[in-house]
Order: C-alpha cells, then structure tokens, then sequence
C-alpha cells in the first residue's frame, strides 16, 4: 500500500523517501539536477523536503464530479 503525505492542503502519494546526503555536492549543497533526474526516473512530479529526506512524489489531483453523467 502506498503512503500518502499531506503538505498545504494537497495530497501526495510517496513514490521513495531519499536521505539528504544522497544528493549532497562535496561542499554541502544539494545536487539539483541528480534530485530532478530521480523525479524524473520514478514517474514523479514533485519534490518535497521533509525533515531530513526528500520525498519523490505524485499529486493527487483534486476529484472532479461530473452532475451531467449518469
């Protein structure tokens, strides 16, 4: 089952959780384009920063309920 996280009001359904230093330049700042690559690799389209992960995820996007369907 996979596991959903909550960030400003908006769900999103935790692909992987990923440590920090995983993405770590030797002087200490984060790689973004190794970050986007593993976003990308997974099917993602998200990238939240949650204590000390980064966690890969996909939007859940808002039910839209159709009144004209049967």
């Amino acid at each position: 089952m996979k596991q959903l996280f909550k960030h400003n009001d908006k769900l999103y359904v935790i692909i992987r959780a990923m440590a920090f230093h995983n993405f770590e330049n030797s002087n200490g700042s984060i790689n973004m384009d190794v970050l986007k690559a593993w976003r990308d690799h997974l099917g993602c389209d998200h990238v939240l920063r949650h204590n000390d992960k980064f966690l890969i995820v996909q939007t859940i996007q808002d039910a839209i309920i159709d009144e004209n369907s049967n």
